[in-house]
C-alpha cells in the first residue's frame, strides 16, 4: 500500500535527506483532521474528505494530516494543516482541549491497523468543525461532503489508504454519528 505524501512548501526544518534519515529512526509525530459541518445543536451533518493523487499518480481518499513541526503546539499544527489542506476561508473551530478522539499509530510494514509505507508515526486525530468556504489546496484535488453515513460506508473506507477508514469510523463514533 503506498502512502499519500504532502509536500510541504514551508519544510525549511528538515531538508528531504535529514527527514528521510529522521523516519528511519524515530517515529514521527502527525496530526489529523476530520472536517465537519454541524447543525445548530452541534451534530455532525456533513463529513469533508480528500481526494488526493499519489506520488506515483494513484487516486485515494484521505484525511488533513500533517506533522508537528520542532517548537509548534497542537493546536498551531492542526490550524496549520487545515488552513494548508482546505484554504485560509474554511474557519476551523477547534477543540477547546488538545486531547484526540484517538492516538493513531502507522506502521511501514503490513498488518498493522494503521500502516505507512515511508515511516513509522504517532498522529493525534480529531474531529474539527468548518463553517467557512472549504478550497482544496496544496496537493489535496477536491473536498467532497458526505453524510456521515456515506462517510462511513465500506465504499469509502476501501478508497481510503492506511487504514483511514477505520479512523474516520472511530471519529464519526466519538462525536456519536456512528451506531
Amino acid at each position: 500500500m503506498s502512502s499519500v505524501g504532502t509536500p510541504d512548501p514551508n519544510s525549511g526544518w528538515l531538508s528531504d535527506e535529514e527527514l528521510a534519515e529522521a523516519r528511519s529512526r524515530l517515529p514521527l509525530l502527525y496530526v489529523e483532521a476530520i472536517p465537519v459541518r454541524v447543525d445548530g445543536l452541534g451534530q455532525v451533518t456533513e463529513v469533508g474528505i480528500l481526494l488526493r493523487a499519489n506520488a506515483v499518480g494513484a487516486m485515494s481518499r484521505t484525511l488533513v494530516s500533517g506533522r508537528v513541526m520542532f517548537g509548534e503546539t497542537l493546536r498551531d499544527a492542526m490550524y496549520r494543516h487545515l488552513e494548508k489542506d482546505l484554504g485560509p476561508m474554511a474557519f476551523p473551530q477547534l477543540p477547546l482541549s488538545p486531547v484526540p478522539f484517538s492516538v493513531a499509530e502507522y506502521f511501514p510494514f503490513p498488518g498493522a491497523q494503521y500502516t505507512d509505507d515511508r515511516q513509522h508515526a504517532v498522529s493525534l486525530a480529531y474531529v474539527v468543525p468548518v463553517t467557512g468556504t472549504c478550497d482544496p489546496r496544496q496537493d489535496a484535488l477536491e473536498l467532497t461532503w458526505m453524510t456521515p453515513i456515506e462517510a462511513a460506508s465500506d465504499a469509502v473506507a476501501a478508497e481510503m489508504e492506511g487504514g483511514r477508514g477505520a479512523l474516520l469510523r472511530a471519529g464519526l463514533a466519538s462525536v456519536g454519528r456512528l451506531f
